[in-house]
C-alpha cells in the first residue's frame, strides 16, 4: 500500500495553469487484470491521453500524477524522459504548442486509505472490490490529469477487468467480455470522475426517463432495501426538477454502496458512492433512515450544485456544500415522509455549526484556501452547516420564490462551467431586487456566531412595558449582523406548551426594540428565533429557563422543543449552565420527547455532559443517574420500538453497576430478555464492547463474536473491541496499529482509534500524551491526508481534561514550524480541553 502524499497544488499555481490551458478531452485506459499486476498485486496500468490547448505557445506547466512508476511520456509525438520529467507526483511539461496531445503510460497504486483507487478484499468470499474517491485532489492517483476544478473536460474511459466484474463510471458503459468502454461524459471536473469495479450486485429501475441503479457487495445484498432508496431517489428528482427548472444533466444515475469509505457519500456525476453502513444489516431507528434520505438528497442536489456548476477554486467550496445541505433538507420536508427535517437540521447540522464557529479555527463561509492542504481540513461545520443555515436565513429574508428563481437562472447561465461568489450574488440580486453586498459581507465574509436574547420589563400585572432583542458578538469576531427572526410566546395550556403569539421582525445592531410586544402579557416561555429562521445562539430569560426545565417535554411541536434543547446544551458548553443541571433537564424531559432523532441526540449529549463537562468528583453520581433513568425507560418502552433500541444502546454506553452490567451480559448470552428487543448482530457487538471496556470479557469472547460475524464490519468491530481492552499491552498494540502500521486500512485504523479512548480507562491512557506529540509530525509528513487526520484528531488526548494537555500542546506549537493545517487541528483539540475545564469549574460551583 502506498502512503505517498501528493505535492499539494496551490491556488496561485492553479490560477496560472488555468490561464494557460484549456482542456478538451481525456481518454483514459485502465488495465485491472492480473496481466497488468492487479487485482493480484498492488498496481494497475493507467494510460491517459489528454488533448489541451495553450494560450502561450512555448510555455511550461505540469500535469499531476502520483504513481510508483511511469513507463512512458509522449508530448506532441516526442518522447519525454520520465527519469527527468517525473518526480513521483508531477510531470513537468515544457515547450507547449498551441494545441497539444499528451500520452502518459504509468503504473498506478491501489490504495487502502479510501483515497484514489481503493482496493478491498471481502473476508466473506474473497472477492476484490474497487472504488474511487478523488475529492479534493486524488484523481491523479488513478490517471494523469490537470487535477483542479476549473480545468473541465469531457472524459472517455476504457477498462480491462476480470470478466465476472461489473464496472460503473460516470457515463453508460458497454461490456465485451472483460473489456468495458464508457460513453463520453459532459464537461466535468476531474474530482467528480469515478470508477467502481468488482462483482457488485445491483438492482435497477427507471424514473422520468432516467435509468437508476443501486449497487452493493454481493455479500451485503441480502440486507439491501432498494424500495426505500428508490422511493427517496424518485421523490428527489421530481422535487429538484420542479424547483430548479433544469433537467438532470448526466443521463443515468447510479448509487453505489462501497466498503471502507471515509465519508458519508461522494457526488461523482451519475455514479454517487455511499458509505456502505447505509445498507442496514441490523435494526436501526427511523432517525437512521432519515439521515440516509438526507444523504441521498444531498448528493443528488450536488448534480446541479458542484457537478453541473462548479466552484472555480476551493475558496468557494461552500457553493457546493452549503447549497446541497440546505436543498436536501428542503426536499426532505416538501417531498418525502421526513416532514420534521428542519427539527433534525436544528439538532444536528446547526449544533455542528455552532460548535465549529466557536473554535479558534473558525473562518468565513467564503474561506481563504491558499492550497490543497488547507481545503482538506475545511470540510467542516462552517462549510456545510453554517452555510446552509445562512441560506435558510436568506430565504426567510428574500422569499423562497425569488431564491429558487435565482437558482434557475444561475444553472442556465453557468452550465458545465465554473463560478465564484459574485456570480451567485448577481443572480440572487436580480431575482430578489435586493442589494446583497452588505448581506454577503456580514454573513459570508466574516466569521463567528452572534448571541440573541430577549430583554424586557414587566409591570405589576405581568404585561411588558418594554421589550427588545439584544445581540452580542465574540470579541475576536465583533460583527453584529442583520437577522430575520421570529419571537414566539409559549404558554402552558392543559399541560401542553402551546404557541400563543408570534412576531416576525428584523434584528439589527446591538439592540432592537419590539414595540409590538409592549402591553402583551409575559408568557411562560419566550423563544427568540422561533422557527429557526436565523443563525444565532439564543439565551433564555430566567422564567423561560424555569419553564423549560419543568416542561421541556410538553411542547406540542418538535422544532421549538429542539431549539430549547439546543439552547440549554449551548449554555452548558459555554459554562453558563452546570452540567448537572443540564443532565437533570434531560432526565426529566426525555421520557416525553417524541422525536427519535432528538432522543438519540439527547442521550449522546447527556453522556457527554457527565464525562466531559461535569465536575469529576460528581460525575460518577451523574453517570449512575443517567444509567438508572435509561434502564427504567428501556423497561417501559414499547416492545420492538425505536425508543427501546435507543435506550438499550444508551445503557450499553454508560452502565457501570452490577445489575446493569448483568443485564447486558444476559442479553448477550441469552439468559436475559427484554420483551420485543431483538439482540441482532450490531447490538451484540455494542453490548460486548461495553463489557470489554470494563474488563468483564476479553479475547476469547471477542474471537467468538468475530467467528459468528466474519464480515468486514465484524472485523472492524473486533478491532475496536481489542483496542478497548483495559490493559497496557492492548493499548500498546492499538497504538502501533493506528500510528505506526502503514498496512492497516483506513476503516480498521478508524475503528482502532475509536476503541482506544474510554473515559473509564483514563489512568491507563495518561502515558500516551508524550508518544502522541512525538509521533504527529512524522505522521503528518508521511501518511495520506485521511490517515494523518485520523491520528491527529482521533488520538489527541482530549479525554484527559487537564491543564497539562493544554500546556503540552502549547509547547509543541511553540517549539517548531507546524504546517498550518496541522496547527489548526491541534488548536481545535486544545480549545476543546479548555472548554471542558471551564464547564467543569462551572459545574463544581453548583455543588
Amino acid at each position: 500500500m502506498t502512503t505517498a502524499t501528493p505535492n499539494d497544488l496551490t491556488r496561485d499555481e492553479a490560477a496560472t495553469r488555468a490561464r494557460l490551458l484549456t482542456v478538451a478531452a481525456y481518454d483514459v485506459a485502465l488495465d485491472l487484470t492480473d496481466g497488468a499486476g492487479a487485482p493480484g498485486s498492488g498496481t494497475f496500468r493507467s494510460t491517459s491521453t489528454i488533448r489541451f490547448s495553450c494560450s502561450e505557445p512555448g510555455a511550461s506547466t505540469h500535469v499531476d500524477l502520483t504513481a510508483p512508476s511511469v513507463r512512458s511520456i509522449v508530448l506532441n509525438g516526442q518522447d519525454v524522459d520520465p527519469a527527468t520529467a517525473f518526480d513521483g507526483n508531477r510531470i513537468r511539461l515544457t515547450g507547449l504548442a498551441a494545441d497539444n496531445e499528451l500520452v502518459v503510460d504509468a503504473d498506478g497504486a491501489y490504495m487502502r486509505t479510501g483515497e484514489g483507487l481503493h482496493r478491498f478484499v471481502d473476508p466473506v468470499d474473497g472477492s476484490v472490490y474497487l472504488y474511487t474517491q478523488f475529492e479534493t485532489f486524488d484523481a491523479h492517483r488513478m490517471y494523469a490529469c490537470f487535477d483542479q476544478p476549473d480545468l473541465k473536460a469531457v472524459f472517455r474511459l476504457a477498462v480491462q477487468a476480470p470478466e465476472d466484474w461489473v464496472c460503473v463510471s460516470n457515463a453508460v458503459g458497454t461490456q465485451d467480455g472483460g473489456s468495458w468502454s464508457f460513453a463520453e461524459t459532459p464537461r466535468m471536473s476531474t474530482y467528480i470522475t469515478a470508477l467502481v469495479a468488482g462483482p457488485y450486485a445491483s438492482v435497477h429501475d427507471e424514473h422520468d426517463g432516467i435509468p437508476l441503479g443501486i449497487y452493493c457487495r454481493a455479500s451485503l445484498v441480502q440486507h439491501l432495501d432498494p424500495e426505500d432508496l428508490f422511493t427517496v431517489t424518485k421523490q428527489g428528482f421530481d422535487f429538484f426538477h420542479r424547483v430548479f427548472g433544469y433537467r438532470y444533466p448526466f443521463g443515468k444515475y447510479d448509487q453505489l454502496f462501497v466498503p471502507e469509505f471515509n465519508a458519508g457519500a461522494m457526488e461523482n456525476a451519475g455514479a454517487v458512492t455511499f458509505l456502505e453502513d447505509y445498507v442496514f444489516r441490523s435494526k436501526v431507528t427511523d432517525a437512521a433512515y432519515e439521515r440516509r434520505a438526507e444523504t441521498v438528497l444531498h448528493e443528488m442536489a450536488h448534480m446541479w450544485f458542484g457537478d453541473l456548476v462548479t466552484m472555480r477554486w476551493w475558496d468557494d467550496l461552500w457553493l457546493n456544500e452549503s447549497f446541497a445541505t440546505y436543498m436536501s433538507v428542503l426536499a426532505q420536508v416538501e417531498a418525502t415522509r421526513y416532514t420534521a427535517g428542519w427539527t433534525t437540521f436544528a439538532t444536528t447540522e446547526k449544533s455542528w455549526a455552532y460548535r465549529q464557529d466557536q473554535l479558534p479555527s473558525t473562518h468565513p463561509i467564503a474561506a481563504d484556501i491558499p492550497d490543497i492542504e488547507a481545503v482538506k481540513v475545511n470540510f467542516d461545520g462552517i462549510t456545510y452547516a453554517k452555510g446552509a443555515s445562512v441560506l435558510k436565513q436568506l430565504v426567510a429574508w428574500v422569499g423562497q420564490d425569488a431564491f429558487l428563481s435565482a437558482l434557475q437562472s444561475y444553472f442556465t447561465a453557468h452550465e458545465y462551467g465554473n463560478t465564484v461568489l459574485a456570480d451567485l450574488l448577481g443572480a440572487l440580486e436580480r431575482a430578489s431586487g435586493r442589494d446583497l453586498g452588505d448581506w454577503s459581507k456580514e454573513w459570508l465574509e466574516t466569521a463567528g456566531v452572534n448571541t440573541l436574547r430577549a430583554s424586557f420589563e414587566v409591570d405589576g400585572d405581568g404585561a411588558f412595558t418594554a421589550f427588545s432583542v439584544l445581540q452580542e458578538a465574540p470579541g475576536q469576531w465583533p460583527t453584529l449582523r442583520s437577522h430575520r427572526v421570529a419571537i414566539g410566546f409559549y404558554d402552558l395550556v392543559d399541560g401542553r406548551l402551546v404557541r400563543t403569539s408570534r412576531e416576525e421582525l428584523d434584528v439589527v445592531g446591538a439592540k432592537t426594540d419590539v414595540p409590538a410586544l409592549v402591553g402583551r402579557k409575559q408568557p411562560d416561555l419566550v423563544l427568540v428565533n422561533d422557527d429557526d429562521l436565523t443563525y444565532a445562539k439564543i439565551r433564555l430569560d430566567e422564567r423561560s429557563l424555569a419553564t423549560l426545565t419543568a416542561h421541556v417535554g410538553d411542547f406540542e411541536e418538535s422544532l421549538p422543543r429542539a431549539l430549547c434543547w439546543a439552547a440549554a446544551w449551548d449554555m452548558t458548553r459555554d459554562a453558563e449552565l452546570p452540567a448537572r443541571d443540564y443532565l437533570a433537564m434531560v432526565l426529566a424531559g426525555i421520557g416525553r420527547e417524541s422525536d427519535i432523532g432528538v432522543v438519540q441526540s439527547l442521550l449522546r449529549l447527556a453522556q457527554a455532559s457527565v464525562t466531559t463537562f461535569a465536575d469529576p468528583a460528581w460525575a460518577p453520581t451523574g453517570r449512575a443517574q443517567l444509567a438508572r433513568t435509561v434502564h427504567d425507560l428501556l423497561r417501559s418502552a414499547e416492545p420492538g420500538s425505536d425508543l427501546q433500541l435507543a435506550f438499550v444502546r444508551a445503557l450499553a454506553s454508560v452502565a457501570t453497576s452490577g445489575g446493569h452490567l448483568g443485564l447486558l451480559r444476559g442479553l448477550l448470552d441469552g439468559s436475559a430478555e427484554v420483551p420485543g428487543l431483538v439482540v441482532d448482530t450490531d447490538l451484540r457487538w455494542h453490548l460486548l464492547h461495553r463489557l470489554v471496556v470494563l474488563g468483564g470479557v476479553g479475547d476469547a469472547e471477542i474471537d467468538a463474536e468475530l467467528a459468528s460475524d466474519p464480515t468486514s464490519a465484524g472485523e472492524r468491530l473486533a478491532a475496536a473491541a481489542r483496542a478497548a481492552r483495559p490493559d497496557a499491552a492492548a493499548k500498546d498494540e492499538a497504538w502501533r496499529l493506528a500510528v505506526q502500521d502503514d498496512n492497516v486500512p483506513n476503516a480498521v485504523q478508524a475503528a482502532v482509534i475509536g476503541g482506544f479512548w474510554s473515559y473509564d480507562q483514563l489512568p491507563l491512557l495518561e502515558r500516551f500524551i508524550e508518544p502522541y506529540f512525538d509521533a504527529i509530525a512524522t505522521v503528518w509528513e508521511t501518511r495520506t491526508a485521511e490517515m494523518a487526520q485520523n491520528v491527529v484528531v482521533g488520538l489527541y488526548p482530549s479525554a484527559l481534561v487537564s491543564p497539562a494537555v493544554v500546556q503540552r500542546t502549547d509547547t509543541y506549537l511553540a517549539s517548531r514550524e507546524v504546517p498550518p493545517a496541522l496547527r489548526r487541528l491541534l488548536l481545535e483539540g486544545r480549545d476543546g480541553v479548555l472548554r471542558a475545564l471551564r464547564a467543569r469549574e462551572c459545574d463544581a460551583s453548583a455543588g
